[in-house]
């Protein structure tokens, strides 16, 4: 467990790793003890400084949910992070890869809150009845430690490597389309990249999403009606190249796109 003091400075780190896109290195390897509790603490740290900058809360995700994910980055449970306003990503505008770190990118059904969740005690049936619409969705995700050499509590502190998130047009009501089996299809410059099934997410994206409403409620957040919460990939992440285009297709769910470019404006 780390004193206030040291998760000030552990968050200070990570704000200006981001600010300057200047990775460092793990706060498991430089801050000794350091557990989940202290990477929650770190990540609401930089949270409120976003807010304080004018940023507002647009949902919040769940991380490392599937055994593919988990094997990827070395963890084997599920973290969480916030969503802010400022990380909406739009089909029609292209993406600047150089504005982040290590750049990548994961396929996930979006569920889009109707309804505030409760918190303790929250099942898979208050959230597909407290969910408005489903939708395609694309995550970019980024580590501002370096390489993506984290363990858990380094990618929860760094707001579970959260960095943009895009949706597809698409929507349709989980009354109507199962999301605990979606074929999904991703594409890289046309050519087909991975297949996945939605299934792969702790066997169904609700249960992840149910989870995260348990979950956040010990740190007092809520699920709020008008979030977006992403419940996980249903593929492996996929490094960004610029000048590349990811392209998302999900069987009774539509598509979803997102190109980036060269530079940083």
């Amino acid at each position: 467990m780390l004193s206030p003091t040291h998760r000030q400075l552990a968050a200070d780190r990570l704000w200006a790793a981001q600010r300057d896109r200047a990775p460092i290195e793990p706060l498991t390897a430089t801050f000794d003890g350091i557990d989940v509790v202290d990477a929650y603490e770190i990540q609401l740290l930089n949270i409120a400084r976003q807010r304080a900058d004018g940023a507002t809360v647009h949902g919040h995700k769940v991380g490392l949910s599937s055994p593919v994910m988990q094997q990827m980055m070395g963890v084997d449970e599920p973290d969480y992070g916030h969503l802010l306003d400022t990380m909406v990503l739009s089909e029609g505008s292209p993406v600047p890869a150089a504005r982040y770190c290590f750049p990548r990118i994961e396929v996930e059904v979006a569920y889009v809150l109707g309804d505030t969740l409760p918190g303790e005690g929250c099942t898979e049936d208050d959230v597909l009845a407290a969910t408005e619409y489903l939708a395609p969705s694309i995550e970019l995700i980024d580590s501002r430690i370096v390489d993506w050499r984290i363990g858990l509590a380094d990618t929860i502190a760094d707001n579970a490597s959260s960095a943009g998130v895009v949706l597809g047009a698409a929507r349709m009501s989980p009354r109507d389309l199962d999301p605990a089996d979606i074929d999904a299809v991703l594409f890289q410059d046309d050519v087909e990249v991975a297949r996945g099934n939605t299934s792969a997410v702790l066997g169904n994206p609700t249960t992840a999403v149910a989870w995260l409403a348990r979950t956040v409620a010990s740190f007092g957040v809520k699920l709020e009606a008008g979030h977006v919460i992403l419940p996980g990939s249903c593929t492996r992440a996929f490094d960004v190249r610029a000048g590349s285009t990811f392209r998302a297709e999900f069987v009774g769910l539509g598509s979803v796109a997102l190109t980036f470019t060269g530079g940083d404006q």
